[in-house]
């Protein structure tokens, strides 16, 4: 992550937004495989020129409070679908979309689905961007339609999703006081910082008198040292020769 004085903002890569989204969606409610399949929204939203962090932070109080389980399939016809956000933002609707979209395309070749009632409705754009990981090439039509058909994957990320690519490459450019409240906004979801809770993160846990529960190969040069309760002191004892 860099900054630049002249015009404050910071260019920021994947892992940083990543981080960030997650610990902001864990903060959401939701089970932890649903906010890790939305991690990336505001990324590629951001990417796309959409609401992206700002929309985040604008957001989170009723993202605490979503439902996605209200979202609906309201009607099917071969290859068209209506489709029901129960309310819920585009963002947490999408993960069940691109699921839809691909058994359709698996079925009949190709998918259209319209989806009403959701939060931010252009948002649904990301879907044009997600779909290419899942061997989709989706579009964003008029009405919220989304439309889509079979895409091979080929396992070259620049080509599978070349927004992603580009991201990994350049990283993105966000407004540095926004990209700020977004970190500070991230770290609630984080333990306040004690002995206790440091010997309880990462890939191990350090027990009090130094013992180590999980992984012990230290291949990170890890010292744990700081971790552990100060030992007492042996008593001294003297000794005489006889």
């Amino acid at each position: 992550m860099t900054a630049s004085s002249q015009d404050q903002f910071l260019r920021v890569m994947p892992r940083e937004m990543r981080l960030m989204s997650e610990r902001i969606f864990s903060m959401s409610g939701q089970p932890k495989g649903f906010f890790l399949a939305v991690q990336d929204m505001a990324m590629y939203s951001q990417k796309l020129g959409l609401g992206g962090f700002a929309l985040l932070e604008e957001r989170f109080e009723s993202l605490r409070s979503a439902r996605p389980e209200k979202a609906a399939v309201l009607s099917e016809q071969g290859s068209a679908m209506r489709f029901d956000g129960g309310g819920q933002h585009a963002w947490f609707v999408l993960p069940a979309l691109i699921d839809l979209l691909g058994e359709l395309v698996a079925r009949f070749g190709e998918a259209e689905i319209t989806v009403v009632n959701v939060i931010d409705p252009d948002e649904l754009k990301i879907a044009t961007g997600l779909g290419g990981r899942t061997g989709l090439a989706v579009t964003l039509g008029n009405r919220a339609t989304l439309q889509a058909r079979s895409r091979p994957i080929t396992g070259d990320v620049s080509q599978d999703d070349p927004l992603l690519w580009d991201v990994l490459e350049n990283g993105l450019r966000i407004e540095a006081g926004l990209w700020w409240r977004i970190y500070h906004l991230a770290k609630k979801a984080l333990a306040p910082d004690s002995v206790v809770s440091r010997r309880h993160a990462g890939p191990m846990i350090v027990n009090p008198d130094g013992t180590v529960i999980g992984r012990k190969d230290n291949d990170d040069d890890t010292d744990i040292s700081f971790l552990m309760k100060p030992r007492a002191l042996e008593p001294q004892t003297e000794s005489t020769n006889s």
